[in-house]
């Protein structure tokens, strides 16, 4: 037999070589970075598994320069990255299907294809500038995309890596200051840091195994020891503030495929379900209450807004708040706006021959007293596919059932702030409808616009018994960090309670069953910087990724140009 001789790893040795000698396989290192990066949506959120966060990306760093040392073609690239973050959003948003199984295959299917536009810029640019450029501009590609997925037509950042240590809201109390991207650059800092700790400097000056160990992890160490530390300082010296107000949140439990729509098998007449949110809310009110809160869709029948009053339920609704001065309400409510003429009609309007042009809302309402004005606020953040459909996909979804109204439905530009009822001058509540409150900065301007109270009415329930709901409730909690509000949250069912500034669950209602809460609220009406100034870490990537790719398509094509001169 021919005598072979291993090859030693020496100090020289680059990077190139060190991925090309035999490991695991790319397919391998695919499934191991998709695995990894599930760690901040577990099932049940757990702050055990976010650790793993900062090594998510190693899997795909090395399965990527691999595949680069191996000569790969690009479509094969293609293919590995795409099944990473296939497997990430199927292992973590797989519960969407229970609405819709179309709907849930959607999202993940596309929802990976959109993933994989930072990572291919990646790789064209350190193909032009080298891997030291390509590895600086990572990060930068993929915080100016999860910038850009929160404001498109086809938003989706329910896999912003930032949202991933909701789980552990304690180590990201700096969140007040960079809000949740923060938490992106922080997830991609580390795990380039480990990458080069680990693997070597990209071949440009590759560290050596001879190195003293503490020395090649100091800065990964030390990438992540930092935003603890100055995390835990801040926790630790952070007080709630402002005064204090009684909240209630209600928990009716209708199940929304069932109960809670006319049409359900068991359907319960509307007037039964206002029934119930009366009784319930009855159940909790001590003279101290100030504000009650019931769900989304709470008063589901469609209510024209320009006759609300003379609504039976809207009165009835008067009458009860009568019997409790001093208690306001906020409500989730279905409405209808209509337009004189098809000029005065917005983009979402819909046209019957009986009703002229006319906009479906999900929307709030606010009854400061028994008399005061209902305040309507339209949500403004609409699910894609389900409340706002592109103009080119209204035809492909018009006939899938996605889990609600099918097709765009009316939104507002502003973020309204219900005024404070008289006996509570410092309550100022926002209403944040549901899916809402997966955006930061949209969130950060009802705290510009005065809002001290952070009210969440929202249904849960169409994601069954899933990661779903346990999901949202955690991304409430790094709302009161960005902000410094408390949170009263009131769902159709799924989770009832209440988050404190610091992004605590101070208090939490079981699932499933019929219930209400009571809880006393500070009323803060500080401004963070975050809620200030908004995302500045997502547009100064987007500037940052839009220089890059100039560069690099300017630098690439001049080298071509020399090499053919």
């Amino acid at each position: 037999m021919p005598h072979t001789t291993a090859v030693p790893m020496t100090p020289t040795m680059s990077l190139n070589q060190k991925t090309s000698r035999p490991g695991l396989r790319p397919a391998a290192l695919a499934v191991l970075g998709g695995l990894l990066l599930c760690a901040g949506w577990m099932p049940w959120p757990t702050a055990l598994t976010v650790p793993l966060l900062f090594v998510a990306w190693v899997p795909y760093l090395l399965m990527e320069r691999r595949l680069t040392a191996q000569g790969a073609r690009k479509g094969r690239v293609f293919a590995h990255t795409y099944l990473l973050l296939l497997l990430w959003n199927a292992l973590t948003t797989w519960w969407v299907s229970y609405a819709s199984l179309p709907a849930g295959i959607a999202a993940v299917v596309l929802n990976a294809l959109l993933m994989c536009l930072p990572l291919m810029a990646f790789r064209q640019t350190h193909k032009r500038l080298g891997y030291r450029w390509g590895y600086a501009l990572l990060p930068v590609y993929w915080i100016a995309f999860e910038q850009l997925h929160l404001h498109w037509d086809i938003t989706w950042p329910w896999l912003t890596l930032g949202n991933g240590f909701a789980a552990a809201p304690g180590w990201v109390q700096w969140y007040e200051y960079t809000g949740f991207l923060g938490g992106s650059v922080w997830v991609w800092a580390v795990n380039l840091l480990v990458f080069r700790a680990w693997y070597g400097r990209g071949g440009v000056a590759p560290w050596t195994f001879e190195s003293p160990a503490r020395w090649r992890w100091a800065a990964p160490v030390l990438a992540v020891a930092v935003p603890l530390f100055v995390s835990s300082i801040i926790g630790r010296n952070y007080q709630e503030k402002g005064p204090t107000a009684e909240v209630v949140v209600v928990q009716p439990n209708f199940d929304p495929y069932v109960e809670k729509f006319e049409g359900g098998p068991k359907f319960i007449p509307y007037d039964e379900q206002l029934t119930r949110f009366l009784a319930l809310s009855e159940q909790k009110l001590t003279p101290e209450t100030r504000l009650v809160i019931w769900p989304e869709t709470a008063l589901e029948e469609p209510y024209w807004e320009n006759t609300l009053e003379s609504n039976p339920k809207i009165r009835r609704i008067r009458e009860w708040l009568g019997r409790h001065p001093g208690v306001a309400l906020l409500t989730g409510i279905t409405t209808l706006g209509s337009y004189p003429n098809k000029e005065a009609a917005s983009e979402t309007a819909r046209y019957r021959d009986d009703l002229g042009y006319y906009d479906f809302f999900n929307s709030g309402a606010y009854f400061a007293d028994a008399s005061a004005r209902v305040v309507i606020y339209h949500k403004s953040r609409l699910v894609p596919g389900v409340e706002k459909v592109p103009p080119l996909l209204v035809s492909l979804v018009s006939h899938i059932d996605l889990g609600g109204t099918v097709g765009s439905v009316g939104s507002q530009t502003e973020r309204t702030v219900y005024p404070a009822p008289a006996n509570a001058p410092a309550l100022r509540v926002a209403p944040i409808i549901c899916y809402e409150s997966i955006y930061g900065d949209f969130v950060g301007e009802y705290a510009r616009n005065g809002a001290t109270l952070l009210g969440l009415p929202t249904n849960d329930a169409w994601w069954h018994d899933s990661p779903g709901y346990r999901q949202l409730l955690s991304y409430g909690q790094l709302r009161c960090i960005e902000t410094r509000r408390d949170l009263a949250r009131s769902a159709n069912t799924g989770f009832t309670g209440f988050i404190n500034q610091k992004g605590e669950i101070t208090q939490r209602e079981p699932a499933w069953i019929p219930t209400a809460s009571r809880a006393t609220v500070h009323l803060n009406d500080e401004v963070t910087f975050y809620a200030r100034h908004g995302e500045l870490i997502g547009r100064g990537a987007q500037l940052l990724a839009v220089l890059g790719l100039l560069v690099a398509a300017v630098l690439g094509f001049t080298r071509k140009r020399a090499v053919v001169g």
